[in-house]
């Protein structure tokens, strides 16, 4: 008997996605960035849309998105991939074009772009990773830190009135008349990874739909950022994050 008669395709746990080649991935072990790759590919897949989707990979931990996914990308300037999407999505509006930022690159030097784009509702689906730090260059405090929270930046904690408060970006799109959905996800345990999947591809939809802008926020981890183990830096992420970014839907116009 062969592997092949051996597993049958009902016990096959996990696929991986054509999209996704087999170049090493460079993130952390622990990162979330990985796993929202394979939910994009595979929403791509079965969209049928791997000739047609064209991502903007932006500045900071996930610069390097193009190395893992065989489709189609640009390469934004530092915070400027929603402008580039912009770009894009209007020279081919048959295509679906996507960012993939973090919070440093999308809420802080892109802050400008992200609303911009968002209200002008062009059909394109940001998709926004908020871990609450800046991961790439050292640990250092982001938009979307948490009061009280150390990093590099912020070795004592964020102190609202010497740092300011934390950005809610979701909670700021919805406002926006160009958005269509705006949506909050997270992919630390089974059950979310699939509520995150049925986001991307929502999103993903109305894009191709033409029914505006969508902004998906996976709120996720920097266990090396965070100085703690996978394991901790999801139920530090559930305790600590959740409450001020809480998961579900925002706006489904």
């Amino acid at each position: 008997m062969t592997r092949e008669e051996i597993i049958k395709p009902e016990n096959l746990v996990y696929q991986k996605p054509v999209l996704m080649n087999d170049t090493p991935m460079h993130y952390c072990p622990g990162c979330s960035h990985g796993v929202v790759h394979k939910l994009i590919a595979e929403v791509i897949e079965e969209m049928g849309l791997t000739d047609k989707a064209v991502g903007i990979s932006p500045v900071g931990c996930a610069v390097f998105a193009y190395n893992y996914l065989d489709i189609d990308w640009q390469e934004a300037a530092h915070g400027r991939a929603p402008a580039l999407a912009t770009a894009v999505k209007r020279l081919w509006p048959d295509r679906l074009v996507f960012t993939y930022q973090g919070d440093g690159d999308l809420a802080c030097i892109g802050t400008a772009e992200t609303i911009h784009a968002l209200n002008r509702g062009d059909n394109i689906t940001i998709i926004f990773i908020n871990n609450a730090i800046y991961g790439m260059t050292g640990g250092q405090m982001a938009p979307t830190t948490l009061l009280g929270m150390k990093t590099a930046t912020s070795p004592y904690g964020r102190d609202a009135q010497l740092h300011g408060y934390p950005i809610k970006m979701a909670d700021i799109a919805v406002l926006l008349e160009g958005t269509a959905y705006v949506t909050r996800q997270s992919v630390q345990s089974v059950p979310a990874i699939r509520k995150a999947k049925k986001a991307i591809r929502k999103a993903f939809e109305n894009s191709m739909n033409g029914k505006g802008s969508n902004l998906v926020e996976i709120v996720s981890t920097c266990n090396s950022g965070w100085k703690m183990t996978p394991v901790d830096s999801n139920k530090w992420m559930e305790e600590h994050m959740f409450p001020l970014y809480p998961l579900g839907d925002l706006k489904d116009k």
